[in-house]
């Protein structure tokens, strides 16, 4: 145990866990492999499914070995479902490329997802199966097996090519997905309430989500009642036989907490193989695809709006550059999730991803992370972050330490490696989404419809997340998701819901917010939303800058004139009313 901040990249993944195998399932066939090396390419069979992978690549018959532990730090195959004790490790470092091919059981069958890509009869392979968060699955069922490859960006086109060489044996039996109808169940569990909820004690983290038998014993034995478990993100070393939607009602019926983790890029002044860019504006996109991956893949597993999801940025040698990149992909990752109803986590060492977060936390530049999980391996059981966070922030129940890793520990016979946690959290409600960091400031507000690009339209699309109506992602594009969030807001506000941003939607988008009274001499931000929505319901460009001067005094009185108000220069409710009615 070291008295230094320390941190490792441990993985694991609900899509993994939604799309891998099961321990806990007894398979009634025997597992065979067959895997000769033959130049740089080996050929691999099981249960009739026929492939070729990189000779270089491990093949682990878990009929033979359950104990083995399913990890793609290193390239591998495992062929069947893991025991009971699969020997994890807690450090699990990243991901290079590796299939698990299972049996196609019911219990399997609960693990896929919508992106499942099922093989036509006669055939082995589906040339259309979509990567969804690092992972291609695929349901040969012909073979009757369940194959789940697993990848990063660079190691995409390595791996669809093993999944191309795919042939049926002669010996191959045909066992069919269960429909959608059947799988129904699953799909409906859910936790018991936003995770981690409230809690002040103890809890652990694993590379993978532990079986139901160990987690029984746990409960029953253990000083802990929270777990962390590895929902999303593509550099997850281990798959997840055990995590599904039953597993995660299960734990928070029997009164278990969880710490939902995702684990995607890492900071860009590292070594790792997956990075944010260092341009912070790519950094915050791809924190908030990093975010919608998070939110998919909790929804897929039940866990609720209301939740902290935490993004796993491993330690990093902290500069400038790097912060800024960190700090833009973890807003990207906030407003995200905010958009989605969920809370935002950040889990990184004390000494650097904290403290950067920390340096910054009245910087409105960024979008500050609601809840820390912070690695600082000092042994101390508390929430105390030192000289790294003062203790005024994250202070409401926004805290959980990681205070001792890679120990293991054994309870009602069952041993896990693990990192010990202490947790001081609640359960709190996402802020409303913002448009403090998009350019709302305009000399004109054209009318938009489908089709319309560029920075008026991310404008809109803020503004309409704001006032409650999701587009997506305000990503500058007047797509489908923004028509309909026009036509919803239009019908709000008793206007023509025609889907399109013309002057009345402008205004009304544009002056929502407090009502104060302003005249000459007023300042602030409730100016600035005055002279953005005169300058929309006006057609002519009122100098927005804070200020209520003599332009804006005038502008307001142009504005009561025309449309049957007193004009006096003074905007009381009457004139926020008009305004705010998209008048």
């Amino acid at each position: 145990m070291s008295s230094r901040p320390r941190w490792r990249l441990r993985a694991g993944t609900a899509l993994l866990a939604l799309l891998a195998g099961t321990g806990a399932l007894t398979v009634p066939t025997t597992a065979q492999a067959d895997s000769r090396p033959d130049g740089d390419r080996r050929t691999v069979t099981y249960h009739g499914y026929r492939f070729e992978a990189p000779a270089d690549w491990r093949v682990v018959d878990l009929a033979k070995d359950p104990g083995a532990c399913p990890r793609f730090d290193t390239p591998a195959v495992y062929l069947g479902q893991p025991g009971d004790q699969s020997d994890c490790p807690a450090r699990v470092i990243g991901r290079t490329a590796g299939l698990v091919v299972e049996p196609l059981t019911a219990r399997s069958a609960e693990r896929t997802a919508p992106a499942t890509a099922r093989a036509p009869r006669g055939k082995a392979t589906a040339p259309t199966a979509v990567s969804d968060n690092g992972t291609i699955q695929v349901a040969v069922e012909d073979a009757g097996v369940l194959v789940t490859a697993h990848h990063t960006p660079g190691t995409e086109s390595a791996v669809r090519d093993v999944l191309a060489s795919a042939r049926l044996t002669p010996d191959a039996t045909r066992t069919e997905l269960p429909g959608a109808g059947q799988r129904t169940a699953a799909s409906t569990l859910a936790a018991a309430g936003p995770q981690p909820g409230s809690y002040l004690g103890k809890g652990f983290d694993a590379c993978t989500a532990p079986s139901q038998s160990a987690m029984n014993a746990w409960q029953t034995s253990s000083p802990y009642s929270a777990v962390g478990v590895y929902i999303s993100g593509s550099f997850r070393g281990c798959a997840q036989p055990n995590l599904t939607a039953s597993w995660v009602t299960n734990q928070t019926n029997n009164g278990w907490h969880l710490i939902p983790i995702d684990v995607g890029r890492q900071a860009p002044c590292t070594s790792y193989s997956l990075r944010m860019s260092s341009d912070p504006a790519t950094a915050k996109s791809q924190g908030v695809t990093a975010a919608a991956g998070a939110v998919s893949a909790a929804a897929n597993l039940g866990i609720p709006a209301g939740s902290a999801l935490y993004s796993d940025i491993e330690a990093y040698t902290s500069t400038t550059s790097c912060k800024a990149a960190v700090l833009s992909y973890l807003s990207g990752w906030t407003e995200r999730l905010h958009a989605s109803g969920y809370l935002s986590g950040f889990y990184s060492s004390a000494a650097s991803g904290i403290r950067d977060a920390a340096s910054e936390y009245d910087n409105t530049a960024y979008t500050r992370v609601d809840h820390l999980f912070y690695a600082w391996w000092n042994g101390a059981a508390d929430t105390n972050t030192g000289s790294y966070v003062p203790s005024t922030y994250w202070a409401n129940h926004q805290r959980i330490h990681q205070y001792v890793g890679e120990v293991t520990e054994s309870y009602g016979g069952y041993s896990i490696n693990i990192d010990r946690d202490y947790l001081d959290v609640g359960t709190g409600t996402a802020p409303q989404p913002t448009c403090s960091s998009v350019n709302l400031s305009f000399t004109a507000y054209g009318t938009l419809q489908s089709g319309a690009t560029g920075p008026l339209v991310t404008a809109a699309q803020c503004l309409l997340k704001a006032a409650g109506y999701d587009p997506g992602t305000p990503d500058g594009i007047f797509g489908s998701g923004t028509a309909t969030a026009v036509r919803n807001f239009q019908a709000s506000k008793g206007l023509s819901a025609d889907g399109v941003v013309g002057p009345r939607t402008w205004t009304a988008l544009l002056s929502r917010g407090t009502t104060p009274t302003l005249q000459s001499g007023a300042t602030g931000e409730a100016v600035t939303r005055l002279q953005r929505a005169l300058t929309a319901a006006l057609g002519r460009t009122v100098t927005i800058d804070g200020i209520f001067g003599s332009g804006t005094t005038q502008a307001v009185r142009d504005y009561q004139s025309s449309r049957g108000l007193t004009s006096d220069g003074i905007v009381g409710s009457a004139t926020w009313g008009a305004l705010q009615a998209g008048k």
